[in-house]
């Protein structure tokens, strides 16, 4: 199963061009949405991070203490890393069983993650799309949508890849600069994964 790896940094439309791909019939696994969800139900998850941040890390109801979380893992990396180290391998449990119960119903699958090359999961997909963007496009569209400041948003960029960084491991890009046309650019690429999808052994 040929399966198509895609990110941004934040900011740079990467859900937008998620959703295009969606219409064309490809499905789309998102892995920072299915990351909060196996927070709350993998069981092995849930006992490491209980044994790591401590039992207040959830609530009685079983619910993640976000706030608990947060307060370790902000502005310490060593302690973000550990928190990586067990959510990244849990998504890609849940990438691998997505994947068998999608293969049947379509050319290709994508996978969308914000941090797709930062954190190994690139290698799990045969090719990977980067979607590109403007530095200040992304701070505007960022700003507006969450209403936070620009040191707010510089700082959440710092903790991804650049763009220059993600295109060293990207085999396609989008670019998306409000000029060109983003469904253009997709129906182009899908049309590409279609030939390369009958090839693909």
């Amino acid at each position: 199963m040929l399966k198509i790896g895609i990110t941004g940094g934040i900011g740079s439309g990467k859900t937008t061009v998620c959703r295009i791909f969606e219409t064309l019939g490809i499905p789309v696994f998102y892995a920072d949405t299915v990351a909060k969800q196996i927070m709350v139900s993998d069981e092995i998850l849930i006992k490491g991070v209980k044994e790591t941040f401590g039992s207040d890390s959830y609530f009685v109801d079983g619910t993640l203490n976000n706030k608990h979380i947060a307060g370790i893992v902000f502005n310490q990396q060593e302690e973000l890393d550990k928190l990586n180290a067990m959510v990244h391998p849990a998504v890609f449990r849940a990438f691998d069983q997505w994947v068998t119960e999608h293969a049947a119903k379509a050319p290709y699958l994508l996978k969308e993650a914000a941090l797709l090359f930062e954190s190994g999961s690139y290698k799990m997909c045969d090719k990977n799309v980067l979607v590109s963007s403007p530095l200040e496009l992304k701070l505007q569209r960022v700003m507006q949508r969450d209403q936070v400041g620009r040191e707010q948003v510089l700082a959440r960029m710092d903790k991804q890849f650049t763009d220059e960084q993600k295109q060293a491991f990207a085999d396609y890009t989008i670019v998306n600069n409000d000029e060109e046309s983003l469904i253009l650019q997709v129906l182009n690429l899908h049309q590409s994964f279609l030939k390369l999808a009958d090839q693909w052994v």
